[in-house]
């Protein structure tokens, strides 16, 4: 059995959410959203994130995180602030020795919908339906549980094939 740490990363909002898989079974830990102050300087914001995600990562002991790929979009800064939390998203389960897999938004939605076009509603439903007893507050944990889901599916066909 393996503790699986999903996180769609943003600076506003970062979603997280562990699994337990076993085999092709999975089960929910916990799920929920770091939120930080939009007056903060981004330095602080970054902090912010680090230390909340250390956190999480020392309560829950995941064995493996997966953190989503950022997509550019037209507004340049806000590309570049996204791809400072993604950064941290990827530094911290690092730094704790924590092996990270990186998964596109389209793979991510494939994985757990069946179409890589779903929008958040089809995904949100989907883990809700996979993973009964999910709090889901915020789109952002739907979505962090999605990238969960992606590596534990990814991850047993790897080992299928290692085996």
């Amino acid at each position: 059995m393996a503790r699986l740490l999903g996180i769609d990363p943003g600076l506003r909002f970062t979603g997280w959410g562990l699994v337990e898989a076993d085999g092709n079974r999975l089960r929910h830990v916990a799920d929920g959203v770091i939120a930080t102050d939009s007056e903060a300087g981004v330095p602080e914001r970054l902090r912010v994130l680090h230390d909340a995600l250390m956190s999480l990562i020392a309560e829950y002991r995941p064995d493996e995180a997966a953190v989503e790929e950022t997509y550019v979009n037209r507004n340049g800064a806000a590309t570049l602030k996204l791809g400072y939390a993604r950064g941290v998203a990827l530094l911290a389960p690092a730094l704790a020795g924590i092996p990270v897999t990186e998964y596109g938004a389209k793979k991510v939605k494939l994985s757990v919908v069946g179409t890589g076009g779903a929008d958040k509603y089809q995904v949100k439903e989907m883990v809700r339906r996979l993973l009964p007893g999910a709090l889901l507050r915020r789109a952002d944990a739907a979505d962090a549980l999605a990238v969960a889901i992606c590596h534990a599916h990814h991850r047993a066909t790897k080992l299928r094939w290692v085996a």
